[in-house]
């Protein structure tokens, strides 16, 4: 029997959704955690919706797809295919020799059709369809060289100081991997190379102060077991996973949004939560009102190259 064989229907706000085979099993308990089917993963996204969406609205996604779960092949899907419903929001976007049409977001009906698809992580752009080229976010990816996290806690500890010098806001997110995302949000003023070059200014700065530590070397060889300072994504057409999104990694560790006073609990680490408890957490509103706090970042430079000399 196929899956078109198999579906019933999920009532999901004014949509009516077609759900197959929501007993798949995309996470085998394997020693790491529970196991988790479809119909699990459906149901993650479906309470997460209403922290997750503002989120994801307006912004071009990249798909990270696994239709027979964490133990079968993968694929990353930029195109939206012809059989989505038409009701799902899409933007074209030029790319060179062509366009891609990526898939947006815009309800919890999106983001259970794309559960259905076994579409297991979202990765984001950090700009809007309404000013592609203008980002308004800005991430820090710290990557340990081992799987350190007491290493990643004492680096964004680190970010965060420098941040808070030159009066830039900022909040973690657990990647669901082995690091954190530091995120600022900006006002969109800035293009993209004006905003990766800063972050770069930035990173560099972070080394300069604790070169044994720190590197922005971005071979793996060169690193040694210093913590990456990774700004790559802050790039045009560049991606970062979503907050509250499922990992595709044995757990289902999901990226979750923290508050700072969260890095102190001994018991917080990249893959603390997973679609057991992530919903809670989310209810906590730890990033409340940062993103209402967005920044040009004409004068974090300034205080910056004044802190340079």
């Amino acid at each position: 029997m196929g899956d078109d064989d198999a579906a019933s229907t999920l009532r999901v706000g004014r949509r009516t959704v077609e759900i197959h085979r929501p007993e798949k099993v995309l996470y085998p308990a394997d020693g790491h955690g529970e196991e988790y089917t479809k119909g699990d993963l459906i149901a993650y996204y479906r309470a997460v919706a209403p922290f997750m969406l503002p989120h994801l609205r307006g912004r071009p996604l990249m798909l990270e797809r696994h239709p027979d779960g964490l133990d079968g092949p993968m694929f990353m899907q930029k195109n939206t295919p012809e059989h989505y419903p038409d009701w799902i929001e899409r933007v074209e976007v030029p790319k060179e020799g062509g366009t891609v049409v990526h898939t947006v977001c815009a309800d919890a009906a999106t983001l259970v059709f794309l559960a259905d698809q076994a579409c297991l992580t979202l990765h984001r752009w950090l700009s809007r369809v309404s000013g592609l080229d203008r980002p308004d976010r800005m991430v820090f990816d710290l990557d340990p060289a081992a799987d350190d996290f007491e290493q990643v806690r004492q680096a964004a500890r680190a970010v965060r100081e420098l941040l808070d010098e030159i009066e830039l806001p900022s909040a973690p997110m657990t990647t669901g991997s082995r690091g954190l995302h530091i995120v600022v949000p900006l006002n969109g003023h800035d293009d993209f190379d004006t905003v990766r070059d800063f972050a770069k200014d930035i990173a560099e700065e972070l080394v300069r102060g604790r070169p044994e530590r720190f590197t922005t070397a971005v071979r793996k060889k060169d690193r040694g077991d210093r913590l990456y300072l990774d700004v790559q994504r802050n790039a045009y057409a560049q991606t970062a996973v979503a907050p509250f999104t499922v990992r595709a990694k044995p757990g289902a560790p999901v990226a979750t949004p923290i508050a700072w006073e969260q890095l102190d609990d001994p018991t917080v680490h990249a893959r603390r939560w997973t679609p057991a408890d992530a919903v809670e957490q989310a209810r906590t509103k730890p990033w409340s009102g940062l993103m209402s706090r967005a920044r040009a970042l004409g004068p974090a430079r300034r205080r910056l190259a004044a802190r340079r000399g």
